[in-house]
């Protein structure tokens, strides 16, 4: 009786292993990155409204072509990409010409193939030291 039950549960755990590979076969067989092609070139994402969310990257391979879905952050900045990663410095001093500071990144990482600048610069407003004051007076007398 012990040796039925040994082998009907030794059966059922191959039937779901065999189950297992053979979803994760038809998964690659769609044209997913790691299908039979191998140099697969992907578009960047393009948000399905506005300029953020989700959305869909398109990658061709030869005859193959595959759409899919992929997400881009509301807060990315727009003059480099969502795909391109960079590791940025502490923000600089404020120049007082320009009312700006400003810092540079280096790229860390480049998905999906994106074409990416090694380095880049960005700019932001300098804060006025009189509102940051005014904030935290206000953040005190609420205590």
């Amino acid at each position: 009786m012990q040796h039925r039950g040994f082998l009907l549960l030794a059966l059922l755990t191959l039937l779901a292993l065999a189950s297992a590979v053979a979803k994760k076969k038809d998964k690659v067989k769609k044209g997913s990155p790691g299908s039979e092609c191998a140099e697969w070139a992907w578009g960047p994402c393009t948000p399905s409204s506005k300029d953020c969310g989700a959305g869909f990257r398109e990658g061709a391979c030869g005859a193959q072509t595959q759409r899919i879905r992929c997400r881009v952050p509301c807060n990315w900045k727009k003059e480099f990409g969502a795909d391109c990663k960079y590791k940025f410095e502490n923000w600089g001093s404020c120049d007082g010409g320009s009312g700006t500071k400003a810092r540079q990144g280096t790229l860390k990482k480049a998905r999906y193939n994106a074409q990416c600048q090694e380095t880049i610069r960005v700019t932001k407003p300098c804060t006025p030291k009189t509102k940051a004051k005014a904030k935290a007076k206000k953040g005190k007398g609420k205590d």
